[in-house]
């Protein structure tokens, strides 16, 4: 648990000093809202007969958890489970998340060449088969105009009172700014990983 603890106190350390330059942190130090606790090596942690066994100061603790249909899946797939267990306390319920990993075999032409090149509000898509250009597609995203929109939002939910306040920390989470520029990003990029797998093409040229 102590190695868990110094893995998770560094993850928060280096997302908290990202959003600093981003401009996306309006505190002096960063603040634990959650808990949770990390188990980074498997010795320490096992997962059988229906429980979540944990290695604790008092010995083996089991953790009892419901019949899962994904779980399985993964469980008899050939996915492995990585080393580190993350757990938190909900309440008198003790939510766990696993990771699972899985080695895969990806066939491709080299000649064959997805190239992207991601603006302001599209992406154009550059498809090369053979290493002859077969096709050109672009993606109208609009986060330029987000970006703007967002901008102007925040401006006027801060101006003259300070970041700091309850009520304009809870309208800033409110936007939910990150989560719908997330939603756009994904998509994108989900409709170029098909596109890829379908024509058997690697990625190149990504450009900003």
């Amino acid at each position: 648990m102590i190695k868990g603890a110094y893995r998770d106190a560094t993850r928060r350390a280096k997302s908290f000093r990202e959003r600093v330059k981003k401009g996306k942190v309006y505190k002096d130090i960063p603040e634990v809202r959650r808990v949770t606790i990390t188990y980074s090596d498997s010795q320490d942690w096992r997962l059988e007969g229906g429980v979540v066994k944990l290695r604790t100061h008092r010995g083996w603790v089991e953790l009892h958890y419901r019949n899962h249909r994904q779980l399985y899946r993964y469980l008899y797939s050939g996915w492995r489970l990585a080393s580190e267990l993350r757990f938190k306390t909900l309440g008198r319920k003790v939510v766990a998340y696993l990771t699972f990993t899985r080695e895969f075999e990806v066939g491709y032409d080299p000649r064959n060449v997805v190239a992207v090149d991601v603006n302001e509000n599209d992406v154009t898509i550059a498809l090369f088969k053979g290493g002859v250009l077969s096709g050109v597609y672009r993606v109208e995203t609009g986060l330029g105009g987000t970006v703007i929109a967002y901008s102007e939002r925040r401006e006027r939910i801060t101006r003259g009172r300070s970041t700091k306040t309850r009520e304009v920390r809870r309208k800033l989470r409110r936007l939910r700014e990150k989560e719908r520029k997330l939603d756009v990003l994904r998509k994108t990029a989900k409709l170029i990983e098909n596109l890829a797998a379908e024509k058997q093409c690697c990625c190149s040229g990504w450009q900003y």
